[in-house]
């Protein structure tokens, strides 16, 4: 079993569980997190979200980020400039769209997140830029 510095099983989902995590997900939900879609710029729900807390995998609920680490980055998408543990995400070559981008996934449901940039504020220069609808956020005092 693979498991996180942070604690977690990382284990790889496999497609029958994939699909019944799936089944309660809405057309948008499963454009973006299946189908590698990706949300309208500056529409997402949890862009302006200012709330402490920790930001899911909307699929498997593998905790992604935290709030310490999100920014205004003014591109329209949550941004972070690192991951709750670096083995929580897995990294994809992307070049669709003319363009030569790295591509975020959930390391355990393979589920699309969004992108990383080398635009990012310090310490990391990283911009995450994630599609809200791929996340679920719990505060502090719903964790607690």
């Amino acid at each position: 079993m693979t498991q996180s510095k942070a604690g977690y099983d990382l284990h790889p989902l496999d497609t029958e569980e994939i699909e019944r995590l799936a089944e309660n997900l809405t057309e948008a939900e499963r454009t973006v997190l299946l189908d590698r879609g990706t949300e309208r710029p500056f529409c997402g729900t949890l862009l302006d979200n200012k709330q402490a807390g920790v930001y899911y995998c909307r699929l498997c609920d593998l905790p992604l980020f935290s709030s310490d680490t999100k920014f205004d980055s003014g591109t329209g998408w949550p941004s972070f400039f690192q991951p709750y543990d670096p083995d929580h995400i897995r990294y994809l070559e992307d070049s669709t769209m003319g363009m030569s981008r790295i591509e975020v996934r959930c390391p355990r449901c393979d589920s699309h997140l969004g992108h990383v940039f080398p635009d990012g504020p310090p310490p990391t220069g990283q911009r995450y830029c994630l599609n809200s609808i791929a996340l679920v956020f719990r505060s502090n005092e719903e964790r607690a």
